[in-house]
């Protein structure tokens, strides 16, 4: 009976304390909205500092670059000029007889065989004097501008130069500038002075007979200049038979030029 007695009262106690333990572990529902408790401002969490800043020192500005500005005489789309290149001397002309070189004193057919291509170069007849034929060295003999004549003191060796013969419608160059075809001013000009010619033959030829001084006398090299003037016949027919000057004032009605020249040692 008195087990049964403390088994109750331990019940009872047990069921006392329930409505405690029941409230801490289930806690009520909220109060629902339009209560006081929820007009309640809910604290706002504490704002957090921010570090401190350091002070910068004031940013100086930039000087604008100078702007650059053209000249009021020279267009937007105008690119600049190149500056002027230097002026060469003109090269001498491919095809020139120099008293050197190819055409030295000492050269021979092989030498001009070697320089101008041995296809190119043929050793036959050629006209001489009075209506004769004597042996030559031929450049070009297929070409009328291009040729040109060699004659030979050795015609055996084919060496030793005499003449370099340059007629017809060749376009070689003597030294000094000398072509076929120019005026008898010209030649003068180039001379530098007057110079003495034959007297006019039959055919309205002459020659040169001696350059008086002038710039032709003596050419770098050692060989001398030969000419034969041509004019017409009957002109040439009212020109006294006798030596003259190339200014004489009877050649102006001549109108005389260069026919043929020889380059000579």
């Amino acid at each position: 009976m008195k087990r049964l007695l403390l088994q109750i009262s331990m019940l009872a106690g047990a069921v006392a304390v329930l409505p405690s333990l029941a409230v801490a572990q289930f806690p009520p529902p909220p109060a629902p909205p339009g209560t006081v408790q929820d007009r309640w401002p809910t604290p706002e969490p504490p704002a957090q500092q921010a570090p401190p800043q350091t002070q910068q020192a004031p940013r100086q500005a930039q000087p604008a670059a100078p702007r650059q500005t053209r000249p009021s005489n020279i267009q937007d789309d105008e690119a600049p000029k190149p500056a002027p290149k230097p002026k060469v001397a003109a090269a001498p002309p491919a095809h020139s007889v120099t008293c050197g070189g190819a055409f030295a004193k000492d050269t021979s057919h092989l030498k001009l065989a070697i320089k101008y291509d041995s296809r190119n170069i043929a050793f036959g007849d050629v006209d001489g004097p009075d209506g004769s034929k004597i042996k030559a060295t031929i450049l070009y003999p297929n070409e009328a501008r291009r040729r040109l004549e060699v004659i030979w003191n050795n015609d055996a060796a084919r060496t030793d130069i005499q003449l370099v013969v340059i007629n017809g419608q060749s376009q070689w160059v003597a030294p000094k500038g000398v072509k076929l075809g120019i005026p008898l001013a010209a030649l003068e000009k180039i001379n530098g002075r007057p110079f003495k010619l034959s007297a006019f033959d039959s055919d309205g030829s002459a020659s040169v007979l001696g350059w008086e001084g002038g710039a032709l006398t003596s050419i770098p090299g050692g060989c001398k200049v030969g000419i034969r003037i041509a004019a017409d016949s009957r002109a040439a027919s009212g020109v006294a038979a006798k030596e003259l000057l190339s200014n004489d004032a009877n050649l102006k009605a001549v109108k005389a030029s260069v026919a043929e020249i020889l380059i000579g040692y």
